[in-house]
């Protein structure tokens, strides 16, 4: 059993890395999407992510009840796929709390689990708008929690993974 943090910013490269790290495991695998479909891009972006993945993973979707999934999971490699999205939604559903179920779950998970989250403090402060800087404080400390209990952490960078821990 391991804990596997992957981050970075959009597009660096984070989901394709994690499927990689994954990949390279033995034992059946599974991939939880934190994604809803709410508009026709974010179809698209879903369906080429299934693409991507191939057969080679089963696909759970669940955008809230995240530390469920987990401690049922009965797979040997499970990719969640991202903590942010994930963050959004509980937000958004008043179920913030889920986050201590979250890392308490993952510490006891059956198999290797593989987290990809985004990092969105390293940009400007949003000053217009309390909610986006309550989502970017949380994400950092979501963030942080996961990288403490986590044995590998990876930062992307250019498609090119940094071992931070």
């Amino acid at each position: 059993m391991a804990v596997i943090l992957v981050g970075g910013g959009a597009r660096s490269g984070k989901s394709r890395y994690a499927l990689e790290k994954a990949r390279a495991l033995q034992g059946t695998r599974a991939f939880v999407a934190t994604a809803q479909p709410s508009d026709e891009e974010m179809i698209a972006r879903i369906r080429n992510h299934r693409e991507e993945r191939g057969d080679e993973f089963s696909t759970i979707e669940e955008p809230i009840e995240l530390p469920r999934v987990i401690a049922e999971a009965k797979f040997d490699v499970l990719v969640v796929d991202c903590l942010t999205l994930w963050l959004s939604n509980i937000m958004f559903a008043n179920k913030i709390q889920e986050i201590d179920a979250l890392e308490s779950a993952a510490q006891l998970a059956r198999g290797t689990v593989i987290f990809v989250t985004n990092e969105v403090g390293s940009g400007i402060v949003p000053t217009d708008n309390a909610l986006s800087r309550d989502f970017r404080d949380r994400a950092g400390i979501l963030n942080q929690r996961i990288a403490e209990i986590s044995q590998e952490v990876y930062f992307m960078v250019f498609g090119q993974p940094l071992r931070v821990k």
